[in-house]
């Protein structure tokens, strides 16, 4: 018997490890974090990833993420946050394995996101910042399920978490458990191998909202940045209306 294989796409720093958490909360499902992270920085050696210690026992190639996922869904239920700048084009050549996944995408205001991102990582690329990959990516499940994708914004998230995970759970035929909105358990074991990059998610309870205060100091800030770093502004230039589009359809 197969399972359902939930996947939600995402872009660095759009808030997709803190929607990992909850999904993780509660407790119906076998959860992983960026399985093909691996096949995108050990295998294809694309580029160093600072704060990635690499697991040696993980499976590695893009066959081999995609077979351990498959043995998992023969015993349950799996979902897993990725990226979708790690996949693609390679999924979307790979019809059948495309097609078990409910495909389902996590986006965030770029500039806050990019502005995240460089105070991490500040020599990524341009594909890193992930927003064209999700849209060639949600394009591709439009063609084939001729419905528009399950696009979920994460400042909406923040804003009003239980009505907005209650229709995602609707959106990828999943019951509701709203006790999964709050947690008291360690973080999970396979953070720790990037655990640089989630320390905040890491030490929380619950999703924050996000104060005027905040937003505006964010935005002060990515303009600071890209003033002095034009390549960020290219950046956000390049991904801002890949973002809108997918924005249409959150």
């Amino acid at each position: 018997m197969s399972h359902p294989i939930i996947a939600l796409w995402s872009h660095p720093r759009s808030m997709s490890t803190a929607f990992e958490r909850i999904m993780r909360s509660r407790g119906d499902l076998d959860c992983l974090h960026e399985p093909f992270m691996y096949d995108y920085y050990v295998n294809r050696s694309t580029r160093q990833m600072p704060h990635f210690d690499a697991k040696d026992d993980h499976p590695r190639s893009y066959d081999a993420i995609r077979a351990m996922i498959l043995a998992k869904a023969k015993r349950g239920p799996v979902f897993f946050k990725d990226m979708s700048y790690y996949v693609v084009p390679h999924l979307l050549a790979d019809e059948i394995f495309f097609n078990r996944i409910t495909h389902s995408f996590l986006v965030r205001d770029p500039r806050a996101s990019i502005l995240s991102y460089a105070k991490l990582d500040p020599d990524m690329l341009c594909e890193e910042i992930g927003l064209e990959a999700q849209w060639r990516h949600a394009e591709a499940v439009m063609a084939q399920t001729c419905r528009p994708p399950v696009v979920v914004r994460s400042e909406a998230v923040q804003a009003d978490p239980q009505g907005q995970m209650a229709h995602y759970w609707a959106a990828v035929g999943l019951a509701p458990r709203p006790e999964a909105l709050h947690w008291d358990d360690p973080a999970p074991a396979d953070w720790q191998q990037v655990q640089g990059w989630h320390g905040e998610v890491m030490a929380s309870s619950t999703i924050r909202p996000i104060t005027p205060e905040q937003q505006a100091r964010s935005e002060a800030e990515f303009e600071s940045l890209a003033e002095g770093q034009p390549r960020f502004r290219a950046y956000l230039d390049h991904h801002l209306p890949f973002y809108q589009r997918l924005l249409a359809f959150a």
